[in-house]
C-alpha cells in the first residue's frame, strides 16, 4: 500500500483527531453529559470515520484498480470520478 505510506502523516492526523473525539465522548459519558451533547460527538466520530474510509477508498481505487499504467484503459478518468463521488456521498 504506497499511497499510505506516502500519505502517512495525514492518515495518522485524522486517526489521532478521531481518537481524540471518541476520548471526548468518553469524558462526555463520564461527566453525564446531555444525550444532545453526546449524540454530536458520535455523529463527529461517525463522519471522521467516514471521511477517512473514503479517502482510503478514493487512493486505493486510483493507485491499484485503474492505474494507467498497470492497466491501460481499465476505467478513463470520468468513471473513476463518478465512482469516488458515489462512494463518497454513500460514506457521508
Amino acid at each position: 500500500m504506497s499511497h499510505t505510506v506516502a500519505n502517512k502523516a495525514k492518515l495518522l492526523a485524522r486517526v489521532r483527531r478521531i481518537r481524540g473525539q471518541v476520548e471526548a465522548i468518553e469524558r462526555a459519558l463520564e461527566a453525564e453529559a446531555g444525550c444532545e451533547k453526546v449524540m454530536h460527538l458520535i455523529a463527529a466520530v461517525r463522519g471522521g470515520a467516514a471521511s477517512l474510509m473514503a479517502e482510503m477508498v478514493e487512493e486505493h481505487v486510483r493507485t491499484h484498480l485503474v492505474d494507467a499504467e498497470l492497466h491501460p484503459g481499465a476505467l478513463d478518468g470520468e468513471a473513476v470520478d463518478q465512482l469516488v463521488d458515489v462512494v463518497r456521498t454513500y460514506l457521508r
